[in-house]
C-alpha cells in the first residue's frame, strides 16, 4: 500500500513541478494512442468493426422499416376483387419484410387459415433473422472491448513495477510509460464498449419497431381472409 502512495505522491509532485516551470503542454490524439501500447491495436480493430456493423445494420433496418401506408389497403382491394395475381405482383415490387410475408400468405390461398398463418409466421421469423444478422457481434464487442482495456491496465502496472525494479527509482520518467499504457488502454476500451453497447440497443429498438409493423400487417391480412367467414 505504501508503494502505491509513493507512486501517487511522486506523480503529483513531478506534475506540479512541471506545470509550474513549463506550463501546459497539449498532446495530439496520435501521440496519446502511440503511448497506449500494442493493446490499442485490437481495441482499434474492434472499434472499426463496431462502426461498420452499426451503419450496415442501420441501412438494412431503415430500408425494412419503409412501407407505403396504402400497401395493405391495396392488398385488400385486390383480394376483395379476386385479383390475386395483382396482389402478388404488388408484394414482389415492394422490397419489405411485410410484403414478403403477405406474398407467402397469398401463395397459400385456398388452404386452411391456420396453414396460411403458419406460413406467414415462418416467413416472418426468417425476415427477423435477416434483420438481426451480425447484430450479436456488436453486442460481443460491447463486452470484449472493456476487457481489452482492463488487460492493458494490467500490462501498464506490470511495466511500472518492471521499470522500478530496473532503475530502483520512483521518478516520473520511470513510471510514466506504464501509466500511459494503463490509463489510455482503459479509457479506450471503455469508450469503444460504451459506443458498441449504445449502438446495439439502438438497433434492437429499431428492429422491435419493424417487427411490430410486421405483426400488425400479418394480423390485418389474416382478418381479411376471415371476413367472408364472419359474414
Amino acid at each position: 500500500m505504501s508503494l502505491f502512495l509513493q507512486l501517487t505522491t511522486a506523480v503529483t509532485e513531478t506534475a506540479a513541478a512541471t506545470t509550474g516551470t513549463t506550463g501546459e503542454k497539449s498532446i495530439s490524439l496520435w501521440e496519446m494512442a502511440s503511448k497506449g501500447g500494442p493493446i490499442l491495436i485490437p481495441i482499434g480493430i474492434l472499434s472499426i468493426l463496431a462502426v461498420y456493423i452499426f451503419f450496415e445494420r442501420l441501412l438494412v433496418i431503415s430500408k425494412a422499416s419503409k412501407l407505403d401506408v396504402n400497401f395493405m389497403n391495396q392488398i385488400k382491394q385486390h383480394v376483395n376483387s379476386g385479383n390475386i395475381e395483382a396482389a402478388r405482383n404488388l408484394c414482389r415490387s415492394t422490397q419489405n419484410p411485410s410484403a414478403r410475408m403477405i406474398e407467402k400468405g397469398l401463395m397459400r390461398l385456398g388452404k386452411p387459415v391456420r396453414e396460411i398463418e403458419a406460413a406467414i409466421e415462418n416467413t416472418g421469423k426468417l425476415e427477423v433473422y435477416k434483420l438481426e444478422k451480425n447484430l450479436g457481434f456488436l453486442g460481443t464487442i460491447a463486452g470484449i472491448a472493456p476487457m481489452f482495456g482492463f488487460l492493458g491496465t494490467i500490462f501498464g502496472v506490470i511495466k511500472i513495477f518492471y521499470q522500478i525494479s530496473l532503475q530502483n527509482s520512483l521518478e516520473i520518467d520511470t513510471i510514466s510509460g506504464g501509466l500511459y499504457v494503463k490509463m489510455i488502454s482503459s479509457g479506450s476500451g471503455l469508450l469503444v464498449g460504451m459506443i458498441a453497447y449504445a449502438g446495439y440497443h439502438y438497433l434492437v429498438q429499431l428492429i422491435d419497431r419493424v417487427i411490430n409493423k410486421m405483426e400488425i400487417n400479418a394480423v390485418d391480412f389474416i382478418d381479411l381472409l376471415e371476413e367472408p367467414v364472419r359474414s
